[in-house]
């Protein structure tokens, strides 16, 4: 008997039909003869209505007392479902019972909206798995020191399941969601994207922190630092598909490297379209340069990303770095109003409409000429790279977004992924 951990995400808990498919689906695994803990996430599109229905009420400024409250009330979204799934367990004719974050508990820091996870008791839960309940946990959501809800940030579900599956020593923790796997790239821009079976943490952290939205980033770490096997697979197969297929279905995100993945030298292009660059043209090349610009931005909480400075002419050079588009006006008052005049810069351009595009893969380490590989596909497009950011496993280059599925159908090719690494 094992111990498995399933999350469903809110597409697979978005009606009563759905929550029911679940339902069966865990009970499939139960009769099967696993002990399961189920981690399910609000019905689609439920927190967003509840957080609409609070910023119609809100004041204008954000402060701790606001986001203490958006906390409070985007956590009952978890609480409708976990109740909701408990109840079509039992009408399975399983015993089950549903508990929210802070009663199991789940402990985190204080920070509202983006709190995280310290600490799982899992006394609770353990006792009542001995008893042969299902027992079904809120995702997204715990309790602070001082006894408030807290909730994890969007995607917090996953890193939820994730938390619970290492607390308790699980074998294996499946993500159920709207995919069937993680592919080479995105199936909307490159159609003959391909599904892994396997990919390793490290390029599941790299693919999630470069744009892939199948995975909250953090619970990828989680899953990393404690060695929790991971699967993403598909919520729409039908329930009563055998088990055994069903558990060898999707993409296996493991921290073991076999040998087939060594043969594949890039696994997946990874991009992101919310990107925008700003420069400083003309400013002292001299030292401390880098903190005058950079420091400001940080204390205003702007997370910087790909980072290149020019080589020097006549003692100036020019400063670029790239941030998130949802930051880059307000990046682009503090540069023309405070760090600009502050470090003498001759100007301050930006451009909102960039992208970057990634290449990743575990076998980069042990081959060269990738970098030039793709460098090569691009110019053969026609297009003009404006940064590069590499790291052991990635090469990332900042492009004109208009110019972005283009790249990725190119990079794509170039590494022959919609190959098999074995027929590669």
């Amino acid at each position: 008997m094992a111990l498995i951990v399933h999350k469903y995400g809110g597409t697979s808990m978005g009606s009563t039909d759905r929550i029911r498919n679940v339902a069966k689906r865990v009970a499939k695994w139960v009769r099967a003869g696993h002990q399961m803990v189920v981690v399910p996430s609000a019905m689609s599109g439920e927190t967003n209505r509840l957080l609409g229905l609070a910023k119609e009420l809100s004041p204008a400024k954000h402060t701790p007392a606001l986001a203490r409250e958006l906390d409070a009330i985007a956590a009952t979204g978890e609480q409708v479902s976990v109740g909701l799934l408990a109840i079509a367990l039992q009408a399975e004719g399983l015993e089950s019972v549903s508990y929210a974050g802070w009663q199991v508990p789940v402990a985190t820091d204080s920070s509202y909206t983006k709190a995280r996870i310290e600490s799982i008791d899992d006394k609770r839960v353990r006792a009542d798995l001995a008893a042969g309940k299902v027992v079904v946990i809120t995702g997204f959501q715990g309790i602070d020191p001082e006894g408030n809800v807290t909730t994890l940030g969007r995607g917090g579900s996953d890193t939820s399941a994730v938390a619970i599956a290492a607390a308790m020593k699980a074998a294996e923790c499946l993500i159920y969601t709207d995919v069937d796997g993680v592919y080479t790239t995105d199936p909307r821009v490159v159609p003959e994207a391909r599904r892994l079976s396997t990919i390793t943490f490290e390029e599941m952290l790299e693919m999630a922190s470069l744009g892939s939205k199948i995975l909250q980033i953090r619970s990828v770490e989680f899953a990393g630092k404690y060695k929790v096997p991971l699967r993403v697979l598909s919520s729409f197969t039908p329930w009563d598909i055998d088990i055994n297929e069903e558990a060898a279905s999707g993409t296996l995100i493991t921290f073991e490297e076999d040998e087939n993945m060594e043969q594949a030298v890039v696994s997946g292009i990874a991009f992101n379209r919310d990107e925008a660059k700003v420069t400083l043209l003309g400013v002292p090349d001299k030292p401390g340069i880098a903190f005058q610009i950079l420091g400001p931005v940080a204390e205003a909480n702007i997370d910087i990303d790909v980072i290149i400075q020019n080589v020097s002419h006549d003692g100036k050079t020019d400063f670029s770095f790239t941030v998130h588009r949802n930051d880059y006006a307000r990046t682009m008052e503090l540069l023309q109003g405070t760090v600009g005049p502050a470090t003498n810069a001759a100007k301050v351009a930006g451009d909102p409409k960039i992208c970057k595009v990634s290449i990743v893969g575990i076998g980069m380490r042990s081959h060269v000429g990738v970098a030039s590989k793709m460098f090569r596909a691009l110019s053969e497009e026609g297009i003009n790279i404006q940064m590069i950011s590499t790291s052991e496993i990635k090469t990332s280059v900042v492009i004109d977004e208009k110019y972005m599925e283009l790249a990725v159908r190119a990079l794509h090719k170039a590494f022959d992924l919609d190959q098999d690494a074995a027929n590669a």
